[in-house]
Order: C-alpha cells, then structure tokens, then sequence
C-alpha cells in the first residue's frame, strides 16, 4: 500500500469546491471518471457515520467517515468491499483496502482553494489512480467553477 498525492488549484470558494465533491449529483459527474454512474449511500455526513462508496451495480467499498469538518477536510477510513449492495464478510481478498485512508483538503486562498487529496493504494491500483484522478479533479474544478 503506497500512499498518493493529488492537488489542484481551484478558482473558487471552499464551500463551492466542498459541494462540487459531495453534492450527489456532482460526486457522481467528477466519480464518473473512476466508474460512469458512481455514487454514494449514507445515512449522514459526520464523523462516524459509515458509507457506501458504490458503482451502478453494487459493488464498492464501505467505509467509516473519520474526519469531517465542512468546507475543509474529510477522510474516509475504508473497512471492506461490496457486492450486490451488501458488504462482504472481510478474507485476504476483501481486506485489501482495510484501514486504507482517503483524504480530502480545501486550503482557502487568494484565488480560490487549493484542494489536496491523498489516498492509499494497492500496488496494483497505481497506474489506474495516476492516470484516473488527475482528469477527475480536472472535472472537479470545471464544476466548482461553473456552479
């Protein structure tokens, strides 16, 4: 597991970039760029609360929300994989990304906000998260900047 680094400068507010990330309708346009028709499932946005990270056909990633402070940080703490919209029980195969962190960081400045994202990656997933995430925050800032 390798953790990687992402930044974007984004000519807009933090509380624009935020809702870009987390409104469902823009977290499924920016996602799409990993999986067309991604979304999520939670039953509140605050620390602790668990969600569902999921494609169209029921499979993703659950996970706990560990830090959340709006307009500034979130961070995903990942525990398991999903199948058929259910979470499987965890084996060497499904713990893969257990305990993995996602993180997300506006930083206000005089232009707008600086968005950091850092996440830890399987080995095997490199490559498709170097080449996937910076088109996805290309889209990220086009929303943020249009809304």
């Amino acid at each position: 597991m390798q953790k990687l680094h992402y930044s974007i400068e984004i000519h807009a507010t933090p509380e624009n970039v935020w809702n870009a990330l987390w409104q469902e309708d823009n977290y499924t346009r920016w996602t799409s760029i990993f999986c067309k028709g991604s979304y999520y499932k939670t039953d509140s946005f605050t620390e602790g609360s668990s969600i569902h990270l999921l494609s169209p056909n029921g499979e993703g990633m659950y996970s706990i929300m560990e830090v959340v402070k709006p307009f500034s940080k979130l961070v995903f703490k990942h525990i398991g994989a999903l199948k058929d919209f259910k979470e499987l029980p965890l084996d060497a195969e499904t713990s893969l990304w257990t305990n993995a962190l996602e993180s997300y960081s506006l930083t206000e400045t005089n232009s707008g906000t600086i968005l950091s994202v850092d996440v830890d990656t399987a080995d095997e997933y490199i490559e498709y998260m170097n080449k996937s995430f910076p088109l996805a925050l290309q889209e990220l800032k086009l929303i943020s900047e249009t809304k």
